[in-house]
């Protein structure tokens, strides 16, 4: 997934809020919606849960959620698909509080090595198990925003899209996690 995939033009923002506002007139137009989104939103919710029928029955209500509050919806210059995320995010968040378990968070080794080199940490085996001990520390909020720029290699536009934030706030807030992080790796090894 390259930061690329997820740049949408000014032209195609208007186009889509146009469909938007068509499916606000009439709920029945927002199919077009729906089958552009869908699988985007499906992966993005199966990435958090890792069970396909779960993720199915999330990704449902995502969009029933999405229909429901369409009429409300407006257009603040940033993609439609910030705000399925942004309701995707709550969901999967909402499940897991639901259930009293901890959410799945995929990492790859590619992923991993970028943060360990965003945090000027090495790519061994015992750094990487400080590293996840400190990063279970974190809190859901802090997870899903070192998951979407690290392991999901989303750009900070997008991300401060999603989560409602500005773009300098979304990068202060990331480096702030990655000292806290760290912070929490130096502290493991006096132990």
């Amino acid at each position: 997934m390259g930061a690329s995939q997820y740049t949408v033009s000014a032209a195609e923002m208007e186009a889509e809020w146009l469909e938007i506002k068509t499916a606000q007139q009439n709920p029945a137009r927002f199919r077009p919606l729906y089958e552009r989104y869908y699988e985007t939103i499906f992966r993005f919710v199966h990435k958090r849960t890792e069970d396909m029928d779960l993720s199915a029955d999330i990704t449902a209500q995502v969009f029933l959620k999405a229909l429901q509050r369409l009429e409300r919806y407006q257009f603040k210059g940033v993609p439609f698909s910030a705000w399925l995320f942004r309701i995707a995010s709550n969901e999967v968040a909402q499940h897991f509080r639901n259930v009293q378990q901890n959410r799945v968070v995929c990492v790859d080794d590619y992923s991993f090595s970028n943060l360990a080199e965003e945090m000027e940490v090495e790519d061994n085996t015992w750094q990487i198990e400080e590293m996840l001990q400190a990063l279970s520390q974190l809190k859901p909020d802090e997870i899903l925003l070192i998951e979407m720029r690290f392991f999901e290699q989303r750009p900070f536009k997008e991300i401060a899209d999603i989560l409602e934030l500005t773009e300098s706030n979304t990068k202060v807030k990331t480096y702030r996690i990655l000292e806290r992080v760290r912070k929490l790796m130096e502290s493991q090894k006096t132990k």
